[in-house]
């Protein structure tokens, strides 16, 4: 009977990895986690939503180009009383009334040049535009490598949780039979309590282990969005990562989403500068006016003016405070220079360390499985020999310790090196959908942003709010 417990209790330790098998029936997997935790998790819908919002910073920079129409109309009630006198020796007149004096009226102004500042500030909210993207890829791919860790958490922990039970299981048997011994007298009462104490350790481990199961849960539905039910085992994502650690750099420079972050912040900076240095240049506009009014003296029914007028306003001097922003947009630029060599080097720095993780958790679990194998010999051996009386009950008790410290080691092997996987995949900024080819719609922001891009009116968004 004990020699079947074991058996069991190895098997479990086999629940995290999916070499090569079919997954269960009905079975949640790794990949339908991903597409939930991509598709509800709120603080992703969150960032996509500030990134929409983020889009409309174009076409209000494009509104620079466009010409703005104001309409004016007014109303009133007026009285006159006026009294003129035409000169020597003419008789004065008097003009007496009332009016409703009214008129509407139109203008259109068009700036024709102020110093590139409006396609400098659209090339800017541009590179904004495409800043906030990056930054969305940054969180897709903390969300993602959350919810692969969240997921491996569970399968982790419930396979502790087993391994405890089967753990008391065997326990509880061996107290039995170490009591049935000590009634016929082959043992003393210090193995009995040997055997009790260890039960004992063996059941606080459970709850514990149970415990960290309740928290895992908890978590998986925070990230996730529902309850873990059945879950399948989890391969590494190998395939999808580079053959070296040196190929590996050179695709985190190039494609993690902090560096082209950082590389558009830097964009951003350039032509912020640019549009502070407008400031210095003349602004040519040109307004053309219409007015139409009724009643607006007593001798006046009504008139109708149009003009058509340019103003050049040339800046002199305007406090200096235009050349004092000017300055602080070049510490601005020479900031965000420096931060990009600071997030390259975070990046390859990030990049080592998850590889080397990678490679130390694929030689621990080698080492874990043949950890458990000899485990299980050795516990098998003493309890043989235990049985002839060359093994005391101590020494079997320490045996199982010794097996169930090599099982967590396994599964935990095991988690790590699933997570390590997903953790390189993310540090060189291929964490996402399309190289995982989940099977979901991918969240294309470029779609929002050709929708408003080029609106002159309306205050619905385009998905009708």
């Amino acid at each position: 009977m004990l020699r079947l417990n074991v058996v069991t209790g190895a098997a479990v330790t086999a629940l995290l990895l999916n070499c090569a098998t079919t997954a269960p029936a009905l079975a949640d997997t790794m990949e339908a986690a991903l597409v939930r935790a991509y598709q509800n998790n709120p603080q992703l819908n969150a960032q996509r939503a500030s990134v929409r919002s983020t889009d409309e910073n174009v076409p209000q920079a494009l509104s620079g180009y466009r010409p703005k129409v104001a309409v004016t109309a007014n109303g009133g009630y007026q009285y006159t009383d006026v009294t003129s006198n035409q000169g020597p020796g003419t008789q004065s007149a008097t003009l007496r009334g009332t009016t409703v004096p009214h008129g509407v009226g139109a203008t259109i102004t068009q700036t024709l040049y102020n110093g590139q500042q409006t396609a400098n500030r659209t090339r800017a909210a541009e590179s904004q535009v495409s800043a906030a993207r990056e930054g969305l890829r940054v969180l897709e791919q903390t969300v993602l490598l959350s919810a692969a860790t969240i997921y491996m958490d569970y399968l982790r922990d419930s396979a502790i949780v087993e391994v405890q039970r089967s753990n008391t299981r065997v326990l509880e048997q061996t107290l039995k039979q170490t009591q049935d011994r000590f009634n016929v007298g082959e043992v003393t009462r210090t193995d009995v309590a040997q055997s009790e104490a260890q039960l004992a350790a063996g059941r606080t481990a459970q709850l514990a282990a149970e415990a960290t199961l309740v928290t895992t849960r908890a978590n998986f539905r925070q990230i996730i969005g529902n309850d873990p039910v059945n879950l399948a085992a989890a391969s590494p994502v190998d395939r999808f990562l580079p053959s070296s650690l040196v190929q590996a750099f050179e695709m985190g420079l190039i494609e993690n989403p902090n560096v082209t972050a950082a590389m558009y912040g830097i964009d951003v900076s350039f032509l912020n500068v640019k549009v502070a240095e407008g400031a210095l240049f003349p602004t040519l506009t040109v307004q053309g006016a219409v007015q139409q009014a009724y009643e607006s003296t007593l001798v006046q029914p009504h008139a109708f003016s149009a003009s058509v007028t340019g103003q050049l306003t040339v800046p002199v001097y305007q406090g200096g405070s235009e050349y004092s922003l000017i300055r602080q947009s070049k510490e601005t630029l020479a900031q965000q220079r420096l931060n990009l060599d600071q997030v390259r080097n975070q990046a390859r720095a990030t990049i080592a360390q998850a590889w080397g993780q990678l490679q130390a958790t694929k030689s621990q679990v080698v080492s874990a499985q043949a950890q458990v194998t000899a485990s299980e010999t050795a516990l098998n051996g003493v309890r043989e020999e235990a049985r002839v009386g060359q093994r005391t009950t101590l020494d079997v008790l320490n045996a199982q310790q010794a097996l169930v410290n090599a099982r967590n080691s396994l599964v935990t092997a095991q988690h790590d090196r699933v997570v390590a996987s997903y953790s390189v995949l993310s540090a060189i900024g291929r964490l996402a959908p399309q190289v995982l080819k989940l099977n979901t719609t991918v969240y294309d922001p470029s779609v929002h942003y050709q929708q408003v891009r080029d609106s002159w009116i309306g205050v619905r968004t385009p998905d009708g709010r």
